[in-house]
């Protein structure tokens, strides 16, 4: 079988930057990422090609989507995938931080998770995947034990 991998999928260049972060996070992890742009409004058939090409590979895969505003690439991405997606919207000056309105708010049967700290929405790909790659359950593991050890050790400085 094939390593299970990432799919990032953006609405846009735009989202270019918040893909990066989230790529890095992922990597951290030793996640094979892949990059995608398409926008469930501008593009649907493109997506969707893209979509049936990775739903055709049987390798385990997550997906992360990355779009704003009316978020429509999420929801159309858990309507057409079998595989757990989660959306990461960008932030956004217009908002105050990010427009998690339209990821939050999903019809009946879609259910994509929403995660908003790109490298909190890797974590949770790496745990997904590491359902599946032993390798990948060991650096999340090690990566929990260091946050761990990070707050035992600043609560015993105080306590001196």
């Amino acid at each position: 079988m094939n390593k299970a991998y990432l799919v990032i999928l953006m609405g846009s260049k735009a989202d270019l930057n918040h893909a990066e972060k989230i790529k890095a996070g992922a990597e951290m992890f030793g996640l094979r990422v892949e990059l995608r742009i398409g926008s469930a409004h501008k593009t649907a058939g493109h997506v969707m090609n893209l979509l049936k090409a990775y739903e055709d590979d049987p390798t385990p895969k997550v997906y992360i989507t990355i779009a704003g505003r009316s978020n429509a690439l999420s929801g159309f991405t858990d309507g057409f995938v079998k595989a757990p997606v989660i959306a990461c919207p960008p932030p956004s000056d217009s908002f105050g931080g990010a427009d998690i309105y339209s990821s939050l708010r999903m019809p009946s049967g879609v259910a994509p998770a929403v995660v908003l700290e790109p490298t909190n929405a890797a974590l949770l790909a790496a745990k997904i995947i590491a359902l599946f790659d032993a390798d990948v359950l060991k650096k999340v593991q090690t990566y929990q034990e260091q946050n761990a050890k990070t707050i035992i050790a600043d609560d015993q400085q105080l306590q001196h």
